[in-house]
């Protein structure tokens, strides 16, 4: 039998706490599950030496048990069950208390936890618990053992936002029940997030079993079309109408932004229909390795849709002009 060495198994040192333990045992977990990896045999028993060893180390009983087994593991196996207990006085293999003496899990114990087939290692079987005892115990009591700790799944759901809402930033409130009581938990969603980002909420996932830790819900972002502006990574774009008189002899006009306080753009003389003003920082707030977005305003050139008779004189003068400017030139 070969000595099994579970801080290798979860990558982790001797000296990791049981916060490092455990944050090692859930990555690896989530690496190597079976949902994960369908039909990979390599990544089952991958899995099953992950939980082996999780089942050792996450219990501050039997991780103290295997530090003093340690380079003695095969004297103690030699010992056997019915043998003198190598580490008498010091510690007990799964009993209920006291000092002295030792016991193995009986195989319907093991059954009734595991199926009728378990899925530790012979090692793990032999030092803290299952085949080849009789469960007999010198003045102790007849112990259960722990079952198995496993890791809650990660839970992914969409969530709806606005624009106005991933611009600010929001705070949403949700109702869970993955698998546990109904609960409300109140959500963050900071300000800049992007369409289809996702945000991750910890431990609210499916909750655990043998004490693992529950897994995590990540909210993936949708977010609404907005009526005036369309957005591009960081960037916002939105039509401006403008005056035909302002393009032509040039002015100003007012931009709406997302912060919610418009803008003045400045329209030079003779600014063609459809031409694009880029204003700097106006798009979307930084987020992680995404700068703060800029806005793009288009032109639309704006033409009447009725006149006064004022209008109508100064337009038909300006029609004029331009006929009496085509002849001048078509005599040229």
């Amino acid at each position: 039998m070969e000595f099994k060495d579970y801080y290798a198994t979860l990558g982790v040192t001797k000296a990791a706490s049981e916060k490092e333990v455990k944050q090692a045992y859930r990555k690896l977990a989530r690496k190597f599950h079976p949902d994960v990896n369908p039909g990979d045999k390599a990544a089952e028993a991958r899995f099953k030496d992950i939980n082996e060893a999780y089942e050792v180390l996450g219990d501050s009983a039997k991780r103290a048990k295997y530090d003093e087994l340690g380079a003695n593991w095969r004297q103690y196996e030699q010992a056997g069950p019915g043998g003198a207990n190598p580490f008498a006085g010091g510690w007990n293999v799964n009993t209920g208390g006291g000092q002295g003496g030792y016991r193995t899990m009986t195989q319907e114990e093991m059954e009734d936890l595991f199926g009728d087939s378990h899925p530790f290692s012979d090692f793990f079987t032999t030092f803290f618990g299952g085949g080849g005892g009789d469960g007999a115990t010198a003045g102790g009591r007849h112990s259960r053992g722990r079952a198995r700790a496993r890791g809650g799944r990660d839970i992914e759901h969409e969530l709806d936002l606005t624009l106005d809402e991933a611009y600010h930033g929001t705070t949403k409130r949700l109702a869970l029940s993955h698998g546990g009581p109904s609960r409300t938990v109140d959500v963050r969603i900071p300000a800049g997030v992007g369409d289809a980002a996702r945000v991750r909420v910890a431990g609210e996932g499916e909750p655990g079993t043998g004490g693992g830790a529950a897994g995590d819900l990540y909210l993936r972002l949708r977010i609404a079309p907005h009526s005036t502006f369309e957005r591009k990574g960081q960037d916002l774009h939105t039509t401006v109408p403008v005056p035909v008189p302002t393009a032509v002899l040039g002015g100003e006009v007012e931009v709406p932004t997302m912060a919610g306080k418009a803008v003045r753009l400045k329209i030079p003389a003779f600014t063609q229909n459809g031409q694009v003003f880029r204003l700097k920082t106006y798009g979307m707030p930084a987020r992680g390795s995404h700068p703060q977005g800029d806005l793009y305003a288009r032109v639309e050139a704006q033409l009447p849709k009725e006149i006064t008779a004022d209008e109508r004189e100064h337009y038909t003068a300006l029609a004029k002009l331009q006929r009496d400017g085509v002849k001048a030139n078509s005599a040229a």
